[in-house]
């Protein structure tokens, strides 16, 4: 499908659409909009085909973990995106650029960066372990945030002080950039997290939620697991995932 000419008011209602979620360096174009952002690494192009909107988005890593949208096809002259989107409406398009947004900070490797700048820009006395770790660690949950959307990943439970981030891989025993990946764990209900944490509760390749024999059926019952309950996983979280059940699960 072909982008058509947008009118100036449609223009500007892409515009304020990409301001709205973060992008700060905006450019029109008669059949596009491109916005891009000094605080995240995504590029996307905004416009309309016959059918709605849509977004191309620079980020093939970050489609993986966008569940809204429908992928299509548009033709050059269009720019060359990783993927493109389309959305019925403003609204719809509004709610995935800002998860777009905030995904493409949280992903691999840019949790690192900004992990490093903060530390950098901390003072001497500082820099030492504990207030390195304490700045990993609130970057981890941040990014456990956007990437299950502030719910349990099992449970669904959406009250941000009864979620914790769980590291599959612990902090001690992770370099730099294990800890910060945001695959290495999940976003858990605070007892969900004691069980993860424990080795009492476990994720198979599937995401099939495993508990341990161990568990008293009282215990399993609190627990509130669903029977065949599974959690939706990317591909990066197969290694730290086959790692605790390998290191940790009680079986």
């Amino acid at each position: 499908m072909q982008l058509q000419i947008l009118g100036l008011l449609e223009r500007g209602e892409l515009r304020k659409a990409a301001i709205d979620c973060g992008f700060d360096v905006v450019h029109e174009e008669p059949a596009w909009v491109t916005a891009a952002s000094t605080h995240a690494p995504l590029k996307v192009w905004l416009g309309r085909v016959p059918q709605g909107l849509v977004a191309g988005l620079s980020m093939a890593t970050v489609r993986a973990e966008l569940r809204a949208g429908m992928e299509v096809e548009v033709s050059p002259p269009a720019p060359a995106a990783a993927c493109w989107l389309a959305y019925s409406d403003v609204a719809a398009l509004d709610t995935a650029l800002l998860h777009a947004w905030q995904l493409s900070r949280a992903l691999p490797n840019e949790l690192e960066r900004e992990f490093q700048q903060r530390v950098a820009n901390a003072s001497a006395t500082e820099r030492d372990a504990t207030v390195k770790q304490r700045i990993g660690q609130d970057l981890f949950r941040d990014g456990l945030m956007v990437l299950w959307e502030g719910r349990c990943a099992i449970s669904g439970l959406d009250e941000p002080s009864l979620l914790r981030a769980s590291h599959a891989l612990p902090w001690a025993q992770a370099s730099d950039a294990e800890r910060l990946d945001v695959f290495n764990g999940l976003l858990l209900a605070a007892h969900l997290d004691a069980a993860f944490d424990g080795g009492l509760l476990a994720i198979d390749e599937d995401g099939t939620v495993l508990l341990s024999p161990r568990l008293s059926p009282a215990t399993t019952q609190v627990l509130a697991v669903q029977p065949g309950a599974r959690v939706r996983l990317s591909a990066g979280h197969a290694r730290y995932l086959g790692w605790h059940r390998q290191n940790k699960f009680r079986r």
